[in-house]
């Protein structure tokens, strides 16, 4: 990975505001989201931690309700506000805290620096205009190009997400398209501005097993031909195994734990992310049924004491059952990756097996 260059003046909006301090990529620090409902105040994000450097993808992990999309979310800033609100925390891209930064520098930073795959293709493209127009969009709002020229940059990138027939297809609408295709009209847009950090929100819900892997493979491409960081959310430890660099796996708006995409897979450090991987159907193991994590996940309005994991863990004990969540803390294992962490109580008796 080619880490960012030192003290290199960085431009958010029209304003220098800061300078690249030769770290990671972006960094996230102890980030709180909560939303304000009439029936009471849901913690959905409690102190998450991590960082991405330059082309590295990182996948963030854990089942619906964890968390991971509010989380991409309050990166981007496109949190709908009220009922979320961001009430702690820092997103620092490149030395700047994002979170202080005026609406309109913040809004700047969407599209040339950071940018977003919507999970639901069909429901984030507008039906009233042709997705040329929509991708030609990000050309005239954000550099100021006349009609003509911007729509010849979108076929051009429509070119490059290999949509066959390209300039003719820029003039159909969204719902002309199959799945796939819509997918690859969203990563067209999301790079359209050649963003440093790309985040995919479930980029191949919805899709089957072959379009799933031309997707991941079209990314893959693109990123190693940009140096771009990426994020990738999804509950499928299938999608992350070939294509991430680390995980990181979330419970309950908490960061469980951490570690390289091989340490994880070979030998998890957390009962849940133990369970998520006995959970993965196997072409070497037949007959009998799929194993599953019993129970379901805590209800955000009224979260349990202690670890928020412990009503459906097999290794819960008293301890895990009050005082604060236990802390994500490193493994004692010379055998571990040095960034290798779990939020357990009996982390060491998990990763052992």
């Amino acid at each position: 990975m080619n880490a960012p260059t030192p003290n290199k003046p960085i431009s958010i909006g029209v304003d220098r505001i800061g300078f690249d301090w030769g770290g990671s990529l972006l960094r996230v620090e102890d980030l709180h989201v909560e939303f304000r409902t009439r029936q009471g105040v849901a913690r959905a994000i409690n102190g998450v931690d991590f960082h991405l450097d330059q082309g590295e993808t990182l996948a963030i992990l854990g089942e619906s309700g964890s968390g991971k999309s509010v989380t991409a979310q309050a990166v981007m800033g496109i949190i709908d506000s009220p009922p979320g609100f961001v009430t702690a925390g820092k997103v620092v891209y490149r030395g700047v805290d994002l979170l202080k930064l005026p609406e309109k520098q913040r809004r700047a930073t969407r599209g040339p620096l950071l940018s977003m795959i919507f999970q639901d293709a069909l429901s984030s493209l507008n039906p009233v205009f042709p997705v040329g127009w929509q991708i030609a969009e990000m050309f005239r709002v954000h550099r100021g190009m006349n009609k003509s020229d911007a729509l010849q940059e979108a076929v051009r990138l429509m070119e490059r997400v290999q949509i066959p027939g390209a300039k003719d297809r820029a003039k159909a609408y969204p719902h002309q398209f199959s799945g796939g295709m819509r997918q690859r009209i969203m990563i067209a847009m999301a790079i359209a501005l050649e963003p440093e950090v790309l985040i995919a929100d479930e980029p191949t819900t919805a899709l089957d097993v072959t379009v799933q892997a031309q997707i991941m493979d079209l990314l893959k491409q693109l990123q190693d031909e940009s140096g771009m960081g990426m994020i990738l959310i999804t509950h499928d430890l299938g999608v992350v195994a070939d294509v991430a660099d680390r995980i990181n796996v979330m419970y309950a708006g908490r960061m469980v734990e951490t570690a390289d995409v091989h340490d994880i897979y070979a030998r998890p450090g957390h009962p849940y992310t133990r369970g998520l991987i006995d959970s993965i159907p196997r072409l070497d193991q037949k007959g009998g049924t799929l194993q599953a994590i019993g129970g379901l996940p805590p209800n955000l309005l009224a979260m349990p004491q202690g670890c928020a994991f412990h009503p459906r863990c097999p290794l819960a004990a008293p301890q895990c059952r009050a005082g604060e969540p236990p802390a994500l803390l490193p493994i004692p294992d010379p055998a571990a990756s040095p960034e290798r962490a779990s939020a357990c109580h009996f982390a060491q008796e998990v990763f052992n097996g």
